[in-house]
């Protein structure tokens, strides 16, 4: 039974119909079916109900509080979940805000794709049915000299997909060394025996020989793999396979050469002296039979899992039933054949791809962005307000190299009025969010992945956060 103080807070408790026909829900039973207003507001007022009666003093719920309730319920249901956000923290692919930002090439070719019907699966020239794989194939062959491609939804379908077709229920050589983890709990272990192949680990954490390997091939191994560490640097005491050498003993032995490089890179970063990541090319030059990467990180286009390799396997791949609920759609194909288009051209590549752009830009640069937003801001902030340009590290983000620090500048800002953690919350909060990171009692605005025309948009959105 409840309480007398309880059951004097359940009478205080507007009814549906008072809420209902409040002015401030107009806008919204404009937006929705008046019965989802309703049940909105049932929902709040039953979730009152239950929390007056685990108080054993309820206070009074003012209807204000219970009103501010509904509203933030029904901006959920009329606004979009999924928001534009401005980037601020330096790391150029965040995986929590999105990865790779997409090229202007390809943002319209998405955009032109969705507008219409187009091609998926129809051969214009002879007017039947085609197959989807054909639109970025030869794209894909010709950027990195493999014999034939296919791209699924994204790189830990791929690894499946090619554990499942070409060795299940048979053994596949790792080194334990790079039986990785990677965001997600996506362990290389745990896909294995999802797949059905079995996993035979070789060598230690830290050196694994070729002869590690080559003892552990029996009658019943049927791959050697190689997973590239691309989210994380063992150095010290090691020692490794190399592409090479895997490569020699698969031949041999007649067994497949697979390598998962996780990030991959059409673009050679290392003739910038970026960190030592190979690029697709290196490895099927080196004979590799099949290899996967991700369309969304250093390659900079959308969310995929691109397979390239030897003709025999990659049509083995193709006609597995799982790459049916593996594939990719129409708007991935568009924006990743545009992306890809760009690599034709290594240096449009690095110009127009997000990606690349961020990745190679000058702290020079990026030190008089950082002036330019001083000077915007300054128009627009409190005098309370302090700001400095600050020399920093950016980080490439999204497993990909780890032990990779670009140099950056930073506006670092303090308020008498906010603590850096507030201001942080606040601007989370804004009409696009702006997300920086707090170092040192400050808040940092990292300039290398603030684009041009967010520059002005920043200061309007610090200004509607002060009083």
């Amino acid at each position: 039974m409840p309480t007398d103080k309880q059951q004097q807070a359940l009478r205080q408790l507007p009814a549906v119909h008072t809420i209902l026909h409040h002015a401030d829900l107009a806008s919204y039973k404009e937006k929705l079916p008046p019965e989802w207003v309703s049940q909105t507001i049932s929902d709040i007022l039953s979730l009152e109900r239950k929390a007056i009666l685990e108080e054993p003093a309820p206070s009074p719920r003012p209807a204000e509080a219970i009103l501010s309730r509904v509203r933030m319920r029904l901006d959920l249901l009329t606004s979009s979940r999924l928001r534009p956000v401005i980037n601020a923290t330096g790391i150029v692919l965040h995986t929590n805000l999105g990865r790779a930002v997409l090229s202007d090439a390809a943002t319209h070719a998405v955009e032109q794709t969705a507008r219409s019907y187009s091609n998926l699966e129809y051969n214009l020239h002879t007017r039947e049915r085609g197959s989807r794989h054909e639109h970025v194939e030869e794209l894909l062959c010709r950027l990195t000299g493999a014999e034939a491609a296919m791209v699924v939804n994204n790189n830990a379908a791929a690894v499946f997909l090619v554990l499942r077709t070409l060795a299940r229920d048979r053994e596949v050589i790792v080194s334990r060394g790079q039986l990785v983890e990677i965001g997600g709990s996506f362990r290389v272990s745990e896909i294995m025996r999802e797949s059905g192949s079995r996993l035979v680990e070789v060598g230690t954490t830290n050196k694994t020989r070729s002869s590690d390997v080559a003892k552990a091939i029996t009658p019943e191994t049927v791959m050697l793999m190689k997973v590239h560490t691309s989210n994380f640097k063992v150095i010290g005491f090691t020692q490794e396979v190399p592409r090479e050498e895997l490569v020699r003993l698969a031949r041999e032995h007649g067994l497949i050469c697979y390598e998962d490089l996780g990030s991959g890179v059409l673009y050679d970063l290392k003739t910038h002296g970026i960190g030592d990541e190979p690029t697709v090319q290196e490895c099927v030059q080196a004979g590799v039979d099949v290899l996967s990467f991700s369309g969304d990180k250093l390659l900079g286009g959308p969310q995929a899992g691109i397979i390239a390799g030897k003709k025999e396997w990659i049509s083995r791949l193709k006609k597995n039933q799982l790459a049916r609920a593996l594939r990719v759609d129409k708007f991935t194909l568009a924006g990743l054949e545009a992306t890809l288009r760009h690599y034709l051209h290594p240096k449009e590549a690095a110009e127009k791809i997000p990606t690349l752009r961020n990745i190679l830009r000058k702290p020079e640069e990026i030190f008089r962005r950082a002036e330019e937003l001083y000077g915007y801001m300054r128009e627009k902030v409190p005098a309370d307000v302090e700001m400095e340009i600050l020399p920093s590290t950016s980080h490439v983000g999204g497993g990909s190299l780890p032990d990779v620090e670009l140099p950056t500048h930073c506006l670092a800002i303090t308020s008498s009025t906010f603590s850096p953690a507030e201001l942080d919350r606040r601007l989370h909060q804004g009409a696009i969010p702006v997300i920086g990171r707090i170092s040192k009692d400050r808040l940092l605005l990292d300039l290398r992945t603030v684009e041009p025309q967010e520059l002005r948009q920043i200061p309007q959105l610090f200004q509607d956060v002060f009083p």
